[in-house]
């Protein structure tokens, strides 16, 4: 078997009406435009290959905030086309207030390797980041 990258994204949040303005903000302008599902507990939508949606916790959890070095997800990371791209996201969470944690620079991770990383209003950590060409993937265009 050989796995065709990651259907979806899901994310649980406490202040759901914050998060889902956020994210119907975020999400169109990456190019997730079609949107499957907007009610009063669920966001999600699809593009590119990649569906992202959040929903609302439950009620007993919402005084638990979202923490990184906690056991579970450590942050997502949505690949753009270009570094112009990246530094436009930037433009844009500015905008809505985000807080930046890492303004778009170079890393080390990869040869080209540009990204900016940013919470979401419950704090979770999103990354948006530009690698030239194939990047670490062309290991895998390699074995094939």
């Amino acid at each position: 078997m050989e796995i065709n990258g990651i259907a979806h994204v899901y994310i649980t949040v406490r202040d759901f009406e914050a998060c889902a303005a956020f994210y119907r903000r975020l999400l169109p302008f990456m190019g997730l435009t079609r949107i499957v599902h907007d009610d009063a507990n669920t966001f999600y939508c699809i593009g590119g290959r990649t569906g992202f949606g959040l929903t609302r916790c439950a009620e007993e959890h919402r005084a638990t905030a979202f923490a990184q070095d906690r056991a579970g997800m450590h942050h997502v990371c949505f690949r753009a086309r270009s570094r112009e791209d990246v530094d436009a996201v930037h433009g844009l969470v500015r905008e809505l207030g985000a807080k930046i944690v890492r303004a778009p620079q170079d890393g080390r991770w990869a040869p080209g390797y540009y990204s900016i990383l940013f919470e979401d209003p419950d704090g979770i950590r999103l990354e948006v980041n530009h690698i030239p060409g194939k990047g670490l993937l062309a290991d895998d265009a390699a074995r094939k």
